[in-house]
């Protein structure tokens, strides 16, 4: 009968300790899993909530030629200065459109700066493009004849993005 009690303590102590070891060995694992969605779950609805609508466009010809675009946040999620001059930005005829590189200065060819912080634009002063604000992005590049096709695309970090094609008056 002791014998008896000796295995079956031993057997109870072994299922124990190997219980703890499963244990120390998942836990982590679904703690780690269980941040990783959080995160993606954070992010998604982040990109949910990001909006963004081209409202308006003009172009003028020559070479350089000049372009505006009058974009309002139409999401729900503030997008931070940042956000906007780290943006792609792509304008010109529409066959042989450039990549445009920021510039917080007036443009010169391939370039492009954005108007915001003008109390028109930037309606709260805080630096950050709030649902219902209007940004303008100006640029320089290339533009063909009056009447021919300009094409644009802003795109943010985060992967939203807006393209338009207008007529150059």
């Amino acid at each position: 009968m002791s014998a008896e009690t000796i295995t079956t303590a031993l057997f109870l102590i072994t299922a124990v300790v190997a219980s703890a070891v499963l244990i120390n060995a998942v836990y982590p694992v679904i703690s780690t899993m269980a941040g990783t969605f959080s995160s993606t779950t954070h992010e998604s609805d982040v990109r949910i909530r990001t909006d963004f609508k081209i409202i308006a466009t003009y172009a003028s010809s020559g070479s350089p030629g000049t372009a505006q675009v009058w974009m309002k946040n139409i999401g729900s999620e503030q997008i931070s200065i940042s956000d906007i001059q780290r943006a792609d930005v792509f304008g010109g005829a529409t066959d042989s459109f450039e990549h445009l590189a920021h510039t917080n200065v007036t443009p010169v060819m391939n370039q492009w700066t954005e108007t915001f912080t003008n109390p028109e634009y930037n309606l709260n002063n805080n630096q950050f493009w709030d649902p219902g604000e209007t940004v303008k992005v100006s640029f320089k590049t290339p533009i063909p004849s009056t009447g021919s096709k300009v094409y644009f695309q802003f795109a943010l970090p985060d992967g939203i993005w807006r393209s338009a094609e207008f007529t150059v008056s």
